[in-house]
């Protein structure tokens, strides 16, 4: 095949995005991208407080229990929801608890 019929036959390499040429098609994109914002809100606020329940628990402060018992709450509604795995947010609980113990 020479290399001008190759240019011609309409193939196009992958852009990254496909196009949805059905209306259901756009409907699921549109609750996949809906569904990705929510979940990673979701995964943020519980870094965060996990991050902030470490933290005073290294530094030693009065509202260490207050902090942790927060951040295991936000795992397990993380949990529920399905965003986390329910073995990752066992893990997650028992490292802080193990930690606030320890101080």
């Amino acid at each position: 095949m020479s290399a001008s019929k190759q240019e011609n036959t309409g193939q196009q390499g992958n852009t990254g995005k496909q196009g949805n040429a059905t209306k259901q098609g756009n409907k699921v994109a549109r609750t996949a991208e809906r569904k990705r914002l929510r979940n990673r809100l979701v995964r943020r606020s519980v870094k965060t407080c996990t991050g902030k329940a470490k933290s005073s628990v290294d530094a030693g402060e009065e509202s260490a229990s207050q902090k942790t018992m927060l951040a295991i709450s936000s795992v397990d509604k993380a949990v529920s929801k399905g965003i986390i795995h329910r073995n990752k947010g066992a893990r997650l609980k028992s490292r802080l608890m193990k930690k606030l113990n320890k101080k």
